[in-house]
């Protein structure tokens, strides 16, 4: 969905950018690649301001600030190099991405790279909008509220998959052809309801933020468990008695005890499910709830 929460990337672009982590540029030219109209690379900031501020790789149309040449590397594109850098975010992570690494794992220099796109911010939106694509697109014939729920289920697995796009989908607009189809789909669904349109965007955030919340922080328990090397059932069992050991925590952690227990399930999975199938239904039941007091006709199936 559509975020305009940000403009940076929201990462560390190590030795690439002398300006901080907030610089989204590979070098000392400015995000769009140009250099100041009288060549000394020494534009005030009012005058750099137009150039450097980027709005969305799908909305800005420069002129390249690298002209393409006869001797690029053969079979390189913006697609090969979309799926080379979420290979990469998956591996190793939003924090030590860059385009050194990215030209590393092509097999190709890291100048190749500028000739499809001009900042590593560009990357970064081309992949996130690239795995919106694995979302499936729920079943037009069923009812709203199953597709309510295949289609948080589908994006609580993403957020799960590629916890690096927790980040990037508060910080880029999310407009590109695949962010796009999620929206529809959902703007669809919560059309089905029957609230009226005043009420549904806020239906749909109520939703759709608790999976993002939901996803993102299971996505990085996950992910620091496998960096303990220790399963989720070993990491929370280990983590629990650290807490029971503390004498002026023992109160909580027998709370939580009694919670956990009468919520039933052997493992942290199987915890973690029912929580988020109970919340998603107390969120459909507000939703009929509210369709049937404010709504302006019979919601569609």
């Amino acid at each position: 969905m559509v975020s305009a929460s940000g403009s940076g990337s929201g990462t560390e672009p190590e030795s690439e950018s002398a300006s901080g982590p907030e610089a989204s540029g590979p070098d000392s030219e400015s995000a769009s690649g140009a250099k100041s109209a009288s060549g000394a690379g020494s534009a005030s900031g009012a005058d750099r301001a137009p150039d450097t501020v980027r709005t969305s790789v799908w909305l800005d149309r420069r002129t390249p600030s690298r002209s393409r040449r006869a001797e690029s590397p053969a079979g390189l594109d913006r697609n090969r190099i979309t799926e080379a850098s979420v290979r990469l975010l998956d591996a190793d992570g939003l924090a030590k991405f860059s385009m050194r690494r990215l030209a590393a794992e092509l097999d190709v220099t890291a100048m190749s790279l500028y000739w499809y796109v001009d900042t590593k911010d560009d990357l970064l939106e081309l992949a996130l909008d690239s795995v919106y694509a694995e979302i499936a697109p729920p079943r037009e014939a069923d009812d709203w509220r199953d597709r309510l729920r295949d289609l948080a289920r589908s994006y609580r697995e993403l957020l799960v998959r590629h916890i690096w796009i927790s980040p990037l989908a508060g910080t880029f607009l999310n407009i590109g052809p695949n962010s796009m189809l999620f929206s529809y789909a959902v703007q669809d669904i919560v059309r089905a309801t029957g609230l009226p349109l005043e009420r549904q965007t806020g239906a749909l955030s109520a939703v759709f933020q608790f999976v993002y919340g939901f996803g993102t922080v299971e996505g990085h328990f996950k992910a620091r468990c496998d960096a303990t090397g220790l399963t989720q059932d070993e990491y929370h069992q280990r983590a629990m008695g650290t807490i029971r050991a503390q004498p002026h925590m023992r109160e909580i952690a027998a709370y939580s005890d009694d919670i956990m227990a009468a919520r039933g399930g052997d493992t942290v999975e199987e915890m973690r499910e029912r929580d988020f199938v109970f919340a998603l239904d107390l969120l459909i039941a507000g939703i009929e709830t509210m369709s049937a007091r404010t709504g302006t006709g019979t919601p569609s199936p």
